[in-house]
Parts: C-alpha cells; structure tokens; sequence
C-alpha cells in the first residue's frame, strides 16, 4: 500500500491516485522505452546551434513551416542560401550546417521563418544567449563560444554529498541585490552578496529571474527563453562564476524554474512561434492564461515534453546548479489554475478539474532531475495541498522533495493586519505552523518575494508603517517601532523553529527591508526606487535594522547547532506543544532538546510562569528575542539556568520551570 493512502481520506479515490501515477509511469516508458528518462530528456544537445568537429550545426522543431534560414551579423542580416534550413525527411525538424568560419563568437542571430499565409522574425526556440539591441530593443540570440571554456573550480556540496538536510533558502534576485538604482549583475552578486548570505547563516541560494524574460518588470517570470540565462545580468560564464563561488563557500544553488506558462510575445518567444498557437501551447482559449496574460503549456504533447523536460536537465548540467523551485505548480495542475478556489475537501482534486497530462510531467520532471542529479532539491510552489505533491513517485506522489507552505505567510499576514494584538491566537499559531501532511516536507516561512509585491509590503513595515521613515534610529524608542521589531523577530523564531523541512526567506527581510518591490515600468515613471536592497540600512549601528539582521544571524547560527531543528531522519524532532494560554497569550513548545517559550501579549509581562516541561535536569537560557543587541530592552538575565520542580498540576505530579517572560518576547532554553 502506498504511504499516500494511509490517508484514509483519500481511500475513496484510490483508483484515481493509482491511475494518476499509472499515467506518468505509462507516459515515461512512451517516450524513453527502457532507457532513463533523464536520457531521453536531452533535447538541448540536438536542438539549437552547435559547434562540432565538422563546424556549425542549427536544428529547430516548427511542424507548420514551409521555409527557414538562419540571419545575423555573419550573413549581414539578409536571406542567405549558405544559412538556410532544409526539413529533414519525414519530420518536423529543420537542420542547417555551416562551415566553422563563417559564424563566430559574438554574432548575433536570429530565425527568418515562414508558414501558408504568413512569416516571421523568430528567436530560436533553444538559443543558449539572447541579448536585446540598446537602441531599437529589439532581442536576438548571440553566439557565446569564447575561445576559453569556463573552468570549474568548486565541486558542489550537494555533489559532495553535503546536500543541506535542511536547506536554509535565501531566495534573491540578482539585479535588484544591489543598492543603486540599476540592474546589478551576476558579478557583482558574487561579489558582495554571497558573503552575506554565507555570515548570515543560510546554506541554499535560491535565485529568480535567471531564465531570460524581455520585461524586466515581470520578476523573471514571463520566460522567453527557456535555455538562455539572462543577459541583463551578464554572460553565462558570469552566471556559473556566481554558481561556482556559492558552491566554494559550501552552498546549494536553486533557481526558480518557470514552467508553469510562458510569455505571449512572438518574435522573442514562443508564442505562434510557427504560425500556430497550438505548437508548445493548447489551442484556442485553453492556451491563454486569463490572470496572467500569457500562454499555457499542452503537457500531452511529446515535443512539448522534449523541450520542458530537457529544460529540467538543461540548467543542472550547464550551469551545476543543485535544483529548482518549480513556480506556479498549482496553475499547473488545475484547468482552471487555480484561481479563487478554496481547496476544502479532497473531493475538488478528484472531480475533472486537474490536468493529468500536467501531473505527470510533474512527475517525470522530478524523475529527470533526481536520476540525472540524485541530490537535486526540488521545491513546489502549490498553495492547492494537493495530496501526493510531495510525496514519492514509488507512493503515487508526484516526487517533489519540498512543497512551500503558503498558507504561512497568509497567516502571518492576516495576524498583522486584521487581528488585534490581544486577539492573536496563540494555539491557531501552533496549529498553522505545524500543519503539513505527514508524508511530506515543507519549505516554512513568514514571507518571501510574493509578499512585498507591488500592492503589498514586507512584513516589517505592515507592522511598522510609517514610523519605518523616522523611528528606526538606536536612540528611539516610538511604540509603533518597539512592538514592530519585537513580532517580527518572534514571528521569524517561531516560523523557523517550527519548519517542516526546510525555511526561506527572501533578500533583505532579514532586517526588516522597507517598503515593497516594484520594477521600472511606465506607471512609476521607469524608476529603480523600490527594486534594490538598502544594505546600508542592516549595516549601520545607529540604525535598529542591524539588530534584527543580527537577531536572524544568531537565530540560524543557534538553530543550526541543534539536530532536532535542522537535522533529518530521526534526529528531526517532531515539535510537542506545552502550553497555549489563549488569555495570557502565552505559547511553548518543545523540539528534541530545546525549549521554545513565547509571550505575545501586548502588555503584560509576567513573573514565575510555570511551564511544563519533559524530564530534565536543568534548562538554560539560550538566547532571547528581547536582548539589547537585537534592538530590545534587555530585561532578561543572559545565561540563567533554570531546575524544573515537581508540582501537582490537575491532580498529578508534573515537571516546571518559572520563567520570567517580559511581554513581546520569547525565549530560547536548552536542555543542560
């Protein structure tokens, strides 16, 4: 029996969870036969140009044409016949080979292509770099064959067998990492961000945008070009560059892949990329996203696998980096996307609404990834709980090792906007931060890129507001600015503390980052205002941003120390609540041999609280949210150990420790 369905809710639909795994099993031997999928999933070795032995090789997959050529700088962007693409017999691919001299390193290029009834100017479909004309900015694929190879220096710690057991994300976007108002670069990422990722604890980078998109105001997620690292941000050798330092200071490198749709453009896309909207995409109204305003993938399709599914392999072997978070999987799996749907009961993934054609490449996307790259992490960015996402595929699952936790966020959100602070409900706290089916993991945190979006904000300034502008100096102490610094370190404790797996956080949130993100488009006049990272503010020691920022140092820093937090197998400890004293608003719980204690009421600190503890023989103070170094008031005696007494409690005879708990803080103890 499949772990899948101890669940006893899903008995009722186990012919349906079989058949959907049957189908992608079913689906996989249609394509590779007896070989490894991940073997059958290397399109981008065949497709696009090449350079061999015998000189230049162009192959492109466009069913509707009737003609083609390849144009650029080496056939002074006219028709030529030494560039033009002939069909190959009995198939869909068209093939062109030149000789060794005619087309060279920094050429641009781009598809001339024609159809019954019609042409056009196409990028090709695999191009590996696409950089756009500053003048007419217009985008066209360029020839990046430098006469010296990238030399890879570090080996992986994923490779290595160091994969984090439980990765710590930094989720980043490489130009906004930056504090100048421009697009930053790959570069300069490397160069002054990854050392702060690396003191600040995490052990994972999670980078957006790499996957090239024409607007950059779409945060990378309208992809053109799906085997093109971006250019705004450099040259691919400057992208593995970045990778190859991360993987020298011992971090995994993951990056959003966008598979979930793609941009409508045509010529800098696929969109009617042979003349018909129905090549990579379902036709009619089917392919479009409403929401969106872009394309959707027709999973059936062999071709349309070829390409998505050596995508997957693509950026692992090219670029080393050590897996993905899938985005969208929700607008995946579902015909309607998704949209507006509640998910209450288990019979909305049973009733016709999911693509089974999208569960499987699901599946076999997962498959490619870890038999290609065995300790490749994959994420699934699913807010549906879908049972089954991330659970393996031998357990009719569909293979993710992670799912994000997005009702987290919400959660948070919610509390800090609509719910008074004497109303927040401390075993609601607990129930949402612990809630993940049992035989899956989960990415937790309190925000991630999503949040601040235009029209959002970060978690700190929701909390804060306006006094982020004017009372964030060391020597002010405004009670709009204490209470906001005080939850938002609580809030990442007990999110962190709590995680099912894995725990992220997005560039900057850290300190507290202001404001929102919003990329340069028309409406806010092209300015970079708000996509760049005040470093400034986390680094200067008059400002309280650098305590919260040293606050998550510790926090990680601690944290990590502790197997029962971020150890794996049975040195993960499954976290037991205490107490959650809804009219104290107190919260504790305990996880393997730490001891987590919260008090969230507003007002009231109290003196000698009882907590019930596990057998031990003494608790000491670990760390506390309210320490003077992280911008609070210091009212709790660093290094205290604390010996549990016996106690009647309800008629029988427990372990308690007395703490005292200032209000808006909590503590960290550990078992002596």
């Amino acid at each position: 029996m499949p772990r899948l369905l101890d669940d006893p809710y899903l008995r009722p639909f186990e012919d349906a969870v079989r058949g959907r795994a049957a189908h992608a099993y079913a689906r996989a031997r249609e394509l590779a036969g007896d070989r490894p999928l991940a073997e059958w999933a290397s399109a981008h070795e065949f497709y696009g140009l090449h350079r061999t032995a015998r000189g230049w090789v162009f192959r492109e997959w466009a069913p509707n044409a009737t003609s083609m050529w390849l144009v650029g700088d080496f056939s002074r962007w006219k028709i030529d016949p030494r560039f033009e693409c002939r069909r190959r017999p009995g198939s869909d691919v068209w093939e062109m080979e030149a000789p060794a001299k005619l087309i060279r390193h920094g050429d641009n290029y781009r598809l001339e292509m024609r159809w019954e009834g019609g042409h056009g100017e196409r990028i090709p479909a695999y191009a590996r770099y696409v950089v756009q004309d500053p003048e007419t900015k217009l985008f066209c694929a360029q020839v990046f064959e430098p006469r010296r190879k990238y030399v890879w220096r570090n080996r992986s710690p994923v490779e290595s067998g160091k994969r984090p057991v439980t990765p710590l994300i930094y989720e980043a976007h490489v130009g906004m990492a930056g504090e100048e108002e421009r697009v930053h670069t790959y570069a300069e990422f490397r160069d002054d961000v990854l050392p702060r990722i690396k003191k600040a604890g995490y052990n994972t980078v999670q980078l957006m945008a790499v996957m090239e998109h024409p607007y950059y105001g779409s945060f990378g997620y309208h992809v053109s070009s799906f085997f093109a690292a971006s250019s705004r941000f450099g040259t691919p050798d400057d992208l593995k560059s970045l990778v190859d330092a991360a993987h020298g200071m011992g971090l995994a490198v993951i990056m959003d892949l966008v598979h979930s749709h793609a941009v409508k453009n045509e010529r800098d896309g696929l969109g009617f990329f042979d003349g018909t909207d129905y090549q990579y995409f379902h036709s009619g109204g089917k392919g479009w996203h409403s929401a969106w305003d872009s394309r959707c993938f027709d999973y059936g399709k062999t071709d349309v696998l070829h390409f998505l599914l050596s995508n997957c392999r693509f950026w692992l072997d090219e670029y080393r980096f050590d897996g993905y978070r899938f985005d969208g999987v929700t607008s995946m799996l579902f015909w309607d996307h998704g949209l507006g749907a509640a998910f209450t009961n288990y019979g909305m993934y049973f009733n016709g609404s999911m693509d089974d054609d999208a569960w499987a490449y699901l599946q076999m996307a997962n498959r490619v990834v870890h038999e290609s790259h065995p300790g490749a992490i994959t994420i699934a960015e699913d807010v549906s709980g879908m049972p089954g996402v991330a659970a393996p595929a031998e357990d009719c699952g569909i293979g993710f090792d992670y799912r994000m936790a997005m009702g987290e966020p919400d959660f948070w959100f919610r509390l800090a906007e609509k719910v008074r602070d004497d109303d927040w409900p401390m075993g609601g706290i607990f129930w949402e931060l612990t809630n993940k089916r049992a035989e899956e993991k989960v990415v937790s945190y309190v925000e991630s890129h999503d949040q601040a979006l235009v029209g959002g904000k970060t978690f700190f300034f929701q909390l804060a507001d306006a006094a982020i502008y004017w009372g964030m100096g060391r020597d002010q102490h405004g009670l709009e600015v204490e209470r906001a610094i005080a939850l938002h370190k609580m809030a990442r404790l007990a999110t962190c503390a709590l995680n099912g797996g894995a725990y992220l956080n997005f560039m900057g949130n850290e300190f507290g980052h202001p404001e929102w993100i919003d990329f340069p488009r028309e409406e806010n006049g092209w300015s970079y205002s708000h996509a760049r990272r005040q470093w400034s503010l986390r680094d200067d020691p008059n400002l309280r941003f650098k305590g919260l920022a040293d606050f998550d140092e510790t926090m990680l820093s601690e944290l990590s120390k502790a197997k029962a937090i971020f150890g794996g197998g049975r040195a993960r400890a499954i976290p037991a609540k205490l107490a959650a004293n809804e009219s104290d608003k107190v919260l504790a719980f305990v996880r393997g041999n730490l001891l987590f204690v919260f008090n969230f009421n507003p007002v009231r600190s109290f003196e000698d609280y009882g907590i019930t503890v596990p057998p031990a023989s003494d608790w000491k103070h670990l760390f506390d949210t309210d320490e003077p170094r992280f911008g609070g008031q210091g009212r709790i005696m660093p290094g205290m150990v604390y010996s549990p007494s016996l106690v009647l409690d309800r008629g029988e005879l427990v372990q308690q420790i007395r703490l005292y708990l200032p209000s808006r803080t909590a503590v960290v103890l550990k078992y002596a």
